[in-house]
């Protein structure tokens, strides 16, 4: 059996290695950029992270105990399995036009929204009641859906509005995913320990509808967690739109006049775009073999441990949450060295190579080096798929796209929810998937490189054109000397 204790401190020496490097070689391409142009961005990263991390922790902080919760309340699991196919149902239905309503009616309206609605779920969760417990799960998916795409959807624009370069793009998605794992590490802690506190009891003894304590109380802290992200959003963050959120301002309503209309006008933009169809198509394989990992590596490292223990698996997944953060320390390495597209394509393979040593593993230990090096791939992989799509989708309609991205996404759940699979055969579908994202990637960064040679040689004859006109210019002038 795979000791897991020295693979946590072996995966935590590689994660402080690599993030001092980090520290060390990640600001050398710096020397450039202005003393004003670092501070604006310091400004910019500390109000983005201080909103989204208590977003994230909230997020974290209820996903180990959902399960634990229905199963407490004497549910089947038939009845549990129903409730998280409608909280990724809700996801994929309302998330394909909140997005488009986040572009017009403001990102950080929506992400106020979105600490109320999460809020309104932990609320239900205190219900042993069926019919309450799926609207908190409907409540969840919308929520769901505004995490994944109205946070990133700002921060972009953000930096573009403050004039921030793709470098410091990409920096702030490293920094974003480095804290993400460390919130997560954080919270598993705090949520362990508070569910263990207190017994989770009735709150009368007449009454078996309310609840309080035991697997309760991560979500009262994630309560909490999501009125201090509201609270801060509302007073640090300004409100930003797509790119025609100066019309509406100006009183132009022409723009959409259907709650709708975002979701069209993206369907239309994404299917006629070939670089942001396949943008969305790659992110849809990816981090739906990402989510088959989730609900799957319990169950393959079950099958090799011994009769009579129990696995560490709180040790575990803050071993994978280290191996993320040493993902995203190689990302702002890389990142000052390699094209963005190139770097993708890289991790999509070693994900797929990774994915296949989990599928094909015959030990413990080597089912385990996957899974870890899996989860760094997923660490470089949100600041990588984070920079590249803020260059290829258009700021108008970028939160309504990445929704319109979630929803063959959520599809992929939804099967792999839906059909008895089991682990190796859903690794080896994961491996198939990772696969095809890695041809398109290489497509996808070859149709990006000539679209810049294209650009650089239009641009190139450009100055030629005008070098020319001025000789000209200087010819006749001097003609007309000789003459006079």
């Amino acid at each position: 059996m795979a000791n897991y204790s020295v693979i946590f401190f072996i995966t935590m020496a590689i994660n402080v290695i690599v993030t001092f490097l980090s520290w060390f070689f990640g600001g050398k391409e710096e020397e450039n950029i202005s003393a004003e142009q670092k501070t604006r961005h310091t400004q910019l990263l500390r109000k983005y992270l201080i909103v989204y991390l208590l977003a994230t922790l909230s997020d974290w902080l209820q996903g180990p105990y959902v399960y634990a919760l229905y199963d407490a309340y004497g549910y089947s699991q038939h009845d549990i399995a129903i409730l998280f196919v409608a909280g990724f149902g809700s996801s994929m239905v309302f998330g394909s036009f909140i997005g488009g309503m986040a572009d017009w009616g403001g990102r950080r309206k929506f992400i106020i929204i979105f600490a109320i609605t999460y809020a309104a779920s932990c609320i239900t969760k205190h219900f042993k009641d069926f019919n309450i417990l799926m609207l908190g799960r409907l409540l969840g998916g919308i929520a769901t859906s505004l995490l994944f795409s109205v946070f990133e959807a700002w921060l972009i624009r953000s930096h573009s509005d403050a004039q921030l370069g793709r470098n410091f793009l990409s920096k702030s998605f490293a920094w974003a995913a480095y804290g993400n794992s460390v919130i997560a590490i954080g919270a598993g802690l705090v949520a362990n320990w508070a569910a263990g506190a207190v017994e989770m009891k009735p709150v009368t003894n007449g009454s078996d509808i309310i609840h309080v304590g035991g697997y309760l109380s991560p979500f009262d802290i994630s309560f909490v967690a999501l009125v201090l992200c509201g609270m801060c959003c509302a007073a640090l963050w300004d409100e930003n739109y797509g790119d025609q959120g100066d019309d509406q301002k100006s009183g132009d309503d022409n723009r959409q006049s259907k709650w709708y209309d975002g979701l069209r006008n993206a369907y239309t933009v994404t299917i006629r775009s070939r670089d942001i169809l396949l943008c969305g198509i790659i992110s849809s394989l990816f981090e739906g073999s990402m989510y088959i990992f989730v609900f799957m590596w319990t169950p393959a490292l079950k099958k090799f441990a011994e009769e009579g223990t129990s696995l560490p698996f709180g040790l575990i997944f803050s071993t994978f949450m280290v191996a993320c953060m040493a993902g995203s320390s190689l990302f702002s390495i890389l990142v000052t060295r390699i094209k963005v597209e190139a770097m993708a394509v890289g991790v999509f393979a070693a994900s797929a190579l990774a994915m296949a040593l989990v599928a094909l593993g015959s030990s413990d230990v080597t089912l385990y080096s996957g899974m870890l090096i899996f989860e760094m791939c997923v660490g470089m992989y949100f600041p990588v798929m984070g920079t590249m799509k803020g260059t290829i989708v258009p700021e108008d309609k970028r939160a309504a796209i990445y929704n319109l991205y979630r929803i063959p996404l959520n599809c992929i759940v939804l099967f792999s929810l839906l059909t008895d699979l089991t682990p190796n055969i859903s690794f080896t579908l994961n491996t198939g998937m990772l696969c095809v994202a890695t041809l398109l990637q290489a497509i996808l960064m070859t149709r990006r490189l000539n679209m810049t040679k294209m650009s650089d040689l239009k641009e190139r004859s450009q100055q030629e054109q005008s070098a020319t006109i001025v000789d000209g210019d200087e010819e006749s002038a001097a003609l007309v000397a000789r003459k006079e």
